[in-house]
């Protein structure tokens, strides 16, 4: 994979951590995602493939962030049973 992709995954990653940490100041219960399990990933019909950020650790998916077109972040409060398995 050339190294433009993987820095562009990582900075992804790193987006979506932050957001997730933000998100889950408030409840004090957050568990912490694993850089090992989470991924950038695409999934979708060939036609029509999109981007997400997916958050894991060994309890399983803790979320997912899709990339919208304009490179922002969406929290998903429902994902693709597919981006489950690993």
């Amino acid at each position: 994979m050339p190294q433009t992709a993987m820095a562009g995954e990582q900075e992804l990653l790193a987006r979506a951590l932050r957001a997730y940490f933000i998100a889950g100041r408030g409840n004090g219960s957050v568990d912490s995602p694993s850089l090992y399990d989470s991924e950038v990933t695409e999934y979708g019909p060939k036609s029509d493939r999109k981007l997400y950020a997916v958050l894991r650790n060994v309890k399983g998916v803790l979320a997912v962030y899709r990339v919208r077109n304009d490179g922002m972040l969406k929290r998903l409060k429902r994902w693709p049973a597919e981006l489950e398995e690993r």
